[in-house]
């Protein structure tokens, strides 16, 4: 699901699913560029590994950020964090 928030300082958009989840090792790396969780993948049947690179580098070419959690096997969550103007 998607979700948002607004606060004083800040916009959090939230991106969620239910599905495997990434494994706590594999988090620090699912914002580098070609970087793949499931390695069996080829780039015949799969992405190339930039969507989850190229939202980091939009979101903080707008001073924000983004992060993710995940529990394996209940699902992930993506935010995307956006300072507000003062």
């Amino acid at each position: 699901g998607i979700a948002f928030e607004e606060t004083d300082r800040q916009t959090i958009i939230s991106v969620s699913d239910n599905g495997p989840g990434i494994l706590p090792s594999e988090l620090p790396f699912i914002f580098e560029r070609f970087y793949r969780v499931d390695k069996s993948r080829s780039q015949a049947t799969g992405g190339m590994g930039l969507g989850l690179a190229i939202t980091k580098v939009i979101a903080e070419a707008h001073g924000g950020s983004a992060l993710a959690q995940s529990v394996p096997g209940e699902g992930a969550t993506f935010q995307l964090i956006f300072p507000k103007e003062i």
